[in-house]
């Protein structure tokens, strides 16, 4: 069995990176007058969907025990809410805020994951309920857009406009001749940074183990001594502190706060996970497929805009044809492991 789910893993992985690179590829060489293949374009990806691969690290590291978190949206969306108020209008100072929005999220992980884990409740159902309190603690703080600006915060602003330049090498000579240096933000550091922790965490640590071997068979799992619930709830903890940390970065990238923000930002994250090989029933996965996964869908959407002419809906059509692709994909993969037991 445990052959069986590396394999899995490993081609997925593959497909999933295969994919991304022929994707970029083929949009660096239609859309080349456009400037699709310069370096800060694919950078550009990776700032404006910071926030989203953290929040599919955190997602991805629930899938891995067969469960789901659909209310990362609304968490992200009271956080910057939340941010936006009490910086933007308080004027309150950034540090013990950014505090505060990762000790909520340590909470409302720990409840959800409690009412999982311990009480056996559907995941879907506590999630969805999460979904909606959330959401509606958005409304509560505000229901006006709520910006964040230099005048009330200069720190806040501040670290949201750094930038961090890489060599000039890396970038490009515009129609005037000057040379433009590639940069990133600071959430991508951010993002990225995640990605190597909990990959990390996934791969070399006990906790990552009983992750996927709780996600592979619950039954087996207790019969090697682990204590599930405990696994679950850990799950949830992590993936509503990540998608905390998502948040900050989602703000950052918006300065804003608005009752409708990130609406359908779980599916996405959903969907990363999935692109990025991670089962639904649990067991296979890993963050590096859904870091491509997010890298995709934003691939995507800068192929939309650089057409010009299409609608943005069909970046929505592609990511839904990309997943029903990998969906099949895993019922290929669930049917050859069934037959080799």
């Amino acid at each position: 069995m445990k052959k069986t789910r590396v394999n899995s893993n490993s081609v997925l992985l593959l497909i999933t990176i295969g994919l991304f690179a022929a994707m970029y590829a083929a949009g660096c060489v239609i859309y080349a007058d456009k400037g699709f293949g310069h370096f800060q374009t694919f950078l550009n990806v990776l700032i404006t969907n910071a926030g989203l691969i953290c929040v599919a690290c955190g997602m991805t590291c629930v899938m891995l025990t067969g469960g789901i978190d659909i209310s990362v949206g609304s968490l992200i969306a009271m956080d910057c809410m939340l941010l936006a108020y009490s910086m933007g209008v308080k004027g309150y100072p950034c540090v013990p805020m950014l505090a505060f929005v990762l000790v909520i999220g340590i909470v409302f992980g720990f409840v959800q994951g409690f009412l999982v884990a311990y009480l056996e409740i559907q995941p879907f159902i506590v999630t969805m309920a999460g979904m909606f309190f959330a959401r509606g603690m958005t409304a509560v703080i505000s229901t006006a857009q709520l910006s964040i600006t230099q005048k009330s915060n200069p720190q806040y602003y501040g670290w949201a406009n750094a930038k961090i330049e890489l060599p000039a090498f890396l970038g490009y000579t515009n129609n005037k001749g000057a040379v433009i240096v590639p940069f990133i933000r600071p959430t991508v550091v951010i993002a990225l940074a995640v990605v190597a922790i909990i990959f990390v965490v996934l791969r070399y640590t006990k906790f990552g183990r009983s992750l996927y071997a709780v996600g592979g068979s619950e039954s087996s799992a207790k019969m090697m001594g682990l204590d599930v619930r405990r696994t679950k709830l850990k799950a949830y903890v992590l993936s509503s502190f990540l998608c905390s940390i998502g948040g900050i970065c989602y703000s950052l990238n918006t300065m804003a706060g608005a009752v409708q923000q990130a609406k359908g930002f779980e599916m996405e994250a959903i969907a990363s996970s999935v692109i990025g090989g991670t089962l639904l029933t649990g067991g296979v996965g890993n963050v590096i497929g859904s870091l491509f996964g997010v890298l995709i869908n934003g691939t995507i959407n800068t192929l939309v805009i650089s057409n010009g002419k299409l609608l943005s809906s069909w970046a929505n059509i592609a990511t839904a044809a990309l997943l029903c692709f990998f969906i099949i994909l895993q019922s290929v993969f669930a049917l050859i492991k069934e037959r080799k037991k």
